[in-house]
């Protein structure tokens, strides 16, 4: 009996070859609609589906591959005589090769005017179960979901006998990831579309961008996923313009970078430096330029080896001021190119271009911990200088609140326990992590030095004790920024009122661990 495959594709890359070099090995072609049009204005002898199981396409081609002719003809067992015995006693004949891809969900539901009606249309039923009977018969029958396959199945069915289980093993793995995939946007489509709140299981999906040199670590294994809906601004989807391939730590501190200039809008020219994943100098400008500056004056010594995030396009007088330091990365949403042109002479700078755009629509922060994942909200809070309370006698001047609301924007990205010292348009000094937070304004005032004085300081949570607002005083800090909500507030702002400073609470903290 000769053998038989049966193709039916949405993707229809390389079908033709693929169909003509099975049929030059000796295969039958069983095919459905448009792919059998396809197959048959090509010349290859193919025969429908509804031919095999004498049985039309019914509701609007709904159903036309959920048969038992067809599904017996996957799933019978070769070695087992019960299973032959039913086929032949039935007339079925086995079909030994599947070539499916499904229905675009995915890029059905990518467009932005898609309605629910067409969604729900490109949920594909029968390529699913075709692919999945196929892929738990793979001891006897070859299944094919990616089309970059096609040559290399080629070449394994001409072998023959030699076509291995273990090699069949390998695509029905795809297979079993491929509708994994497919199903797990679907059912996040779902979720959406129901306002579903913490599901019981939880299904999201990521494609690989590409497998990592190594993780953290040149022990570590490593590779970098994304969201396969993803828009708006981010790593995942930047265009690599320059550089070497991006590292596992390079990923981490260019979405570090990203996450805090996109805090900064287009307002205004906006410029970030991170260092392991923590802004070690912010500057806003007239210019892209001067905001460059200003970032890096701000730090000059922890931005080497770092990554600059842009909210402007980089011209040819910032492209001059970035050639003169070593930057791992340089993020913005668009180069000139001239700037192009200094920059790529620098062998090793990575030049990433991505939108500078907030994106609310990917609103789910997911960390692994050992056996299980946290997810929670992004956190997308923001203040205002309405949504500020002024708990001092003293009321910030509009020049301080303009900088206490830069610096909060500042310390919502600075890891926990974080303090913030800035003017109003530039940190001048970050104390990030520390495990006391008088410790991290220790941190933040040395670095800011004399600077500290007639400069405003933010914090990521409350004070439990007045010391770090007392050290904060010492130096010549005017104004302070914070949470509130502490059983000892008072005591924070009897020392601000002590000194004369001003101190506005946000209501929000952002813990950032």
């Amino acid at each position: 009996m000769k053998k038989r495959a049966l193709i039916s594709v949405s993707d229809k890359t390389g079908v033709i070859p693929f169909a003509q070099g099975l049929e030059k090995i000796g295969f039958d072609i069983i095919s459905t609609g448009g792919t059998l049009k396809v197959l048959q204005e090509a010349g290859v002898q193919a025969q429908s589906v509804a031919s095999v199981t004498q049985f039309d396409e019914i509701l609007d081609g709904r159903v036309k591959t959920l048969h038992p002719y067809i599904h017996a003809g996957l799933l019978a067992r070769r070695d087992d005589a019960t299973h032959q015995n039913e086929l032949q006693v039935r007339e079925i004949a086995p079909i030994d090769v599947v070539a499916v891809n499904l229905y675009p969900f995915k890029e059905t539901i990518a467009k932005p005017d898609v309605t629910e009606a067409d969604a729900i249309e490109n949920i594909d039923i029968g390529g699913p179960t075709m692919l999945r009977a196929a892929a738990k018969n793979f001891r006897d029958v070859t299944v094919v979901v990616n089309p970059h396959d096609y040559e290399e199945v080629l070449e394994q069915l001409a072998k023959d006998s030699k076509e291995t289980v273990a090699y069949r093993k390998q695509l029905a793995a795809k297979v079993f990831r491929h509708t994994a995939n497919y199903d797990a946007l679907i059912a996040n489509y779902f979720n959406e579309i129901t306002d579903e709140q913490d599901p019981n299981t939880y299904t999201k999906t990521y494609e690989k961008v590409q497998s990592l040199r190594y993780g953290e670590n040149p022990h570590q294994h490593a590779a970098f996923y994304k969201d396969p809906n993803g828009k708006g601004a981010s790593i995942a989807n930047a265009t690599q313009l320059h550089g070497k391939e991006l590292s596992y730590n390079n990923i981490q501190d260019a979405n570090a970078a990203l996450e805090i200039v996109l805090e900064f809008g287009d307002a205004q020219p906006a410029a970030v430096a991170v260092k392991h994943m923590n802004p070690c100098g912010v500057g806003m400008g007239s210019t892209i330029s001067e905001a460059f500056a200003k970032a890096y004056a701000a730090d000059s010594t922890s931005i080497f080896g770092g990554i600059v995030a842009l909210n402007r396009e980089v011209d040819v007088e910032t492209a001059n001021q970035l050639k003169e330091i070593f930057l791992e990365i340089v993020i913005a949403p668009s180069f000139t190119e001239e700037a192009l042109a200094i920059l790529t002479v620098k062998p090793n700078i990575r030049l990433l271009q991505t939108p500078i755009e907030m994106n609310q629509s990917d609103k789910e922060k997911v960390v692994s911990v050992v056996g299980g994942l946290l997810v929670q909200d992004r956190d997308f809070g923001e203040v205002t200088a309405k949504d500020v309370t002024v708990a001092t006698e003293r009321k910030p001047t509009e020049q301080e609140l303009a900088s206490l609301l830069f610096a909060w924007k500042v310390v919502k990205h600075v890891k926990s326990n974080a303090i913030v010292v800035a003017n109003e348009q530039q940190t001048l000094g970050v104390g990030a992590g520390q495990m006391n937070r008088v410790g991290a304004a220790a941190i933040a005032l040395e670095q800011a030095g004399g600077k500290a004085n007639g400069a405003v300081l933010a914090s990521d949570a409350f004070f439990p004790m007045p010391d770090t607002v007392e050290t904060a005083a010492k130096a010549g800090v005017k104004a302070i920024i914070q949470p509130g909500g502490s059983k000892r507030d008072q005591d924070s702002i009897d020392v601000c009122n002590q000194y004369g400073m001003a101190m506005v609470f946000t209501g929000m903290r952002h813990f950032k661990h």
